[in-house]
């Protein structure tokens, strides 16, 4: 043995809305379909993904920094209704 200990490694990735780095497991996955931006709670939907706390203000900070189209790479807003609904289902 090389006396080192074995660490699964845990993949980490950036929130959009705070900018903090956290577990990916942590986080919940955003698409777009239709210049709409939906829950990926899987994390199987195919094509490009952002990452997001499941709390109300990530959400908000994401929307006002314009977070979504940046890493998405798009122009101009995408909407938000159907994120906001999921995570308002996720706190009740």
């Amino acid at each position: 043995m090389s006396g080192r200990t074995r660490t699964a490694a845990c993949p980490e990735r950036t929130c959009v809305g705070c900018r903090k780095r956290a577990a990916k497991h942590d986080l919940l996955r955003v698409t777009v379909v239709e210049d709409a931006c939906v829950p990926d709670p899987r994390g199987t939907s195919p094509g490009r993904g952002a990452y997001l706390h499941p709390e109300p203000g990530c959400l908000v900070s994401a929307v006002r920094r314009r977070a979504f189209p940046r890493a998405f790479r798009r122009t101009g807003p995408l909407d938000t209704a159907e994120l906001e609904r999921f995570l308002e289902a996720e706190i009740h």
